[in-house]
């Protein structure tokens, strides 16, 4: 595949780790042996096998170096990763990690709460929505941001790792938390609402991630929209770092409806040594679809990976109007292979929707921009995004017009985000 090919084909779109495929495990498991094996997994399924250095695996000190070593960074700086296969098959299948239960953002050198997962540590704790961390084990946030050492300061995934933090509430108020790491479970769904607006019912959900207790969970949620008579809806996934490709083909179907029942949803394309893999996604027909005309999503740059392929997948049989913020940008997918207590994952394929698009390594343009307003809980209509969405649905308008050019409305850099499974998570 020449150059311009890829990139042309590379352009397109991406989705996230499916199971392993038949590729034999190392006997015997050492690190000489394991990096073979990541060598062999680039070769065989690696988008672009074809600008892979000849280095010698056995000259580094782990799967991961070695994969950083070869990565094709002109197309690939953190898509591909190895990492551990267990904490990987607990979040897949579980939704499922070992952490305090909170997500971040920071803003030149402040620090506040996104979102706190319920029956966590952190919500045990006390945090909230809002809240502007000022120290963490005593160390200045600040300080830790401009020095460029707060992305370890929430210390390692595992159980039993203590953090004390002191925070300034929404409300002004200064509190000091202690907190505890354990196992977290991340609620796929995590708010349903219902709104009326102009006379309009109006459903909203908020969307954490693509795996597996997804399916249940979005069946129950469409479930008791349809019950409620929705005609149109707001889909959240301003922090969905993305998950499992069958999801968001259920995702999609259950917004699509039976009129889409069939039809391409997106199609599979990997390199010249895998073509007997490409294949075409369908819509299916959940019992709890809607069957709508349109759709808002509220999204932002930490919007991912299957979160993308959603609202590709849909373009051609719907307008789709994004609301927020440019999304992430992953144009790529790759399979999960496990192997010893690991598993690589190699960028492998694109998704193109049927109209043959991808195109959006800068991600996804918002059509109306709106802030993520850390003032309000999430699934309060005053919310900044939020009230931007009805307001679209009620008048078929942005409040704003777009920017000339895309813009990151929550931060002055591109989001910071981590590889494997943690970049799904997108929480401490």
């Amino acid at each position: 595949m020449s150059r311009l090919l890829t990139s042309a084909v590379l352009v397109l779109l991406a989705a996230l780790p499916r199971p392993a495929l038949a590729q034999t495990e190392p006997r015997v498991c050492t690190t000489v042996t394991k990096n073979l094996y990541v060598r062999d997994a680039l070769f065989r399924y690696y988008l672009w096998y074809q600008f892979l250095p000849d280095v010698d695996p056995a000259r580094y000190a782990s799967p991961e170096a070695y994969l950083e070593a070869v990565r094709y960074r002109e197309l690939d700086s953190r898509y591909s990763y190895v990492t551990d296969r267990a904490a990987s098959e607990a979040f897949f299948s579980d939704s499922q990690f070992i952490g305090f239960g909170f997500s971040t953002q920071t803003i030149d050198l402040e620090m506040r709460v996104l979102q706190v997962f319920d029956d966590s540590p952190a919500a045990e704790a006390g945090l909230a929505r809002g809240d502007r961390l000022l120290e963490v084990n005593g160390r200045s946030v600040a300080e830790l941001i401009a020095s460029g050492q707060i992305g370890g300061v929430f210390g390692p995934s595992e159980e039993g790792v203590r953090r004390s933090v002191v925070v300034e509430t929404r409300e002004g108020e200064r509190r000091e938390l202690e907190m505890v790491k354990r196992i977290v479970t991340i609620p796929t769904v995590s708010l349903t609402r219902v709104f009326e607006v102009d006379g309009r019912t109006v459903g909203y959900i908020f969307f954490r991630n693509f795996v597996r207790p997804s399916f249940d969970a979005l069946d129950e949620a469409f479930a008791a929209l349809r019950e409620a008579g929705v005609t149109e809806l707001v889909l959240d996934l301003r922090y969905n770092g993305g998950g499992l490709v069958d999801v968001a083909v259920h995702l999609g179907s259950l917004i699509g409806g039976s009129v889409n029942e069939g039809r391409v949803f997106a199609e599979y394309r990997h390199n010249d040594r895998n073509t007997h893999l490409d294949k075409a996604l369908r819509f299916t027909r959940p019992e709890a679809a809607l069957n709508l005309e349109r759709l808002v999503v509220i999204a932002s740059g930490a919007s991912a990976s299957a979160s993308e392929l959603v609202v590709n997948a849909l373009r051609p049989y719907m307008p789709v109007t994004l609301i927020g913020d440019t999304t992430y940008g992953k144009p790529v997918g790759q399979y999960g292979l496990a192997f010893c207590d690991k598993v690589v994952a190699p960028v492998s394929f694109v998704l193109v929707n049927a109209d043959g698009d991808a195109d959006y390594f800068e991600g996804l343009r918002a059509d109306c921009p709106a802030p993520d307003d850390l003032d309000h809980d999430l699934g309060d209509s005053r919310e900044g995004s939020l009230a931007e969405a009805l307001t679209f649905i009620r008048t078929g308008a942005c409040t704003a017009p777009p920017a000339s050019e895309p813009q990151r409305l929550r931060a002055t850099e591109r989001p910071r985000r981590e590889t494997g499974w943690q970049s799904v998570v997108n929480a401490h």
